[in-house]
């Protein structure tokens, strides 16, 4: 079958799927390097081809922002769900964050994209919000059963997740596995029978504020 133009459909159809990969492949680079608030002209350059092929395929920069971490957003979706199922309190939470370590160091993209204020919409269906609501019932449950200490709060992750990023930062080419040590020296202070008062937890409005002066930061680089 041909176009109009005499050109075949299906090449054509291919010619769009194949730019479309091209362009999710420069995204998580692009993303990867200089966080998801980067311009989109240079993912088009990375992806070889005109900013005008980019929009065709992605109207919104949260449409390629979803897109081009889809399958990490599941994957921190998968993990929530792990640490539900899992029976003891204190492998449930140590389990959800070592694997929210291994997410960031496995993609770096993403762990611009969990600090920042680009607004994701419905077509996710609420994912991240859904994700967070499973986080904190895992910290619920494992502060109920004395698994960890009383003042362990939600905001504690984040938190951990600006730590690990400038670890990955300094590491990921020499120490790959650093951050790691930093996740085991978290978790102990989590348990119930560290010695030391914690200073206070931030507050929600705060750290979201931190989040979006971070992103900015990181456009402006």
């Amino acid at each position: 079958m041909s176009s109009p133009d005499g050109q075949d459909c299906r090449g054509l159809r291919a010619d769009a799927e194949s730019n479309r990969r091209r362009i999710i492949a420069a995204a998580q680079q692009v993303f990867g390097e200089r966080g998801v608030s980067a311009p989109l002209t240079e993912v088009a350059d990375r992806a070889g081809v005109g900013i005008a092929t980019l929009y065709r395929r992605f109207p919104t920069r949260k449409a390629l922002v979803e897109e081009a971490f889809e399958d990490a957003f599941a994957g921190y979706d998968a993990s929530a769900d792990m640490a539900l199922a899992e029976e003891d309190p204190w492998e449930a939470f140590a389990g959800l964050v070592e694997r929210m370590g291994a997410l960031q160091a496995e993609n770096r993209g993403f762990t611009h994209l969990i600090q920042s204020s680009v607004p994701l919409g419905h077509r996710r269906d609420g994912r991240r919000e859904r994700t967070y609501r499973k986080t904190v019932e895992v910290i619920d449950r494992a502060r109920a059963a004395g698994a960890i200490r009383d003042d362990v709060t939600p905001e504690d992750l984040p938190v951990l997740s600006f730590a690990l990023a400038g670890i990955l930062e300094v590491t990921r080419d020499d120490l790959p596995d650093a951050w790691r040590r930093h996740v085991a020296y978290f978790l102990a202070g989590c348990r119930p029978e560290a010695p030391a008062t914690l200073p206070p937890a931030p507050a929600p409005l705060h750290l979201q504020r931190a989040m979006l002066r971070s992103g900015r930061r990181r456009q402006q680089r």
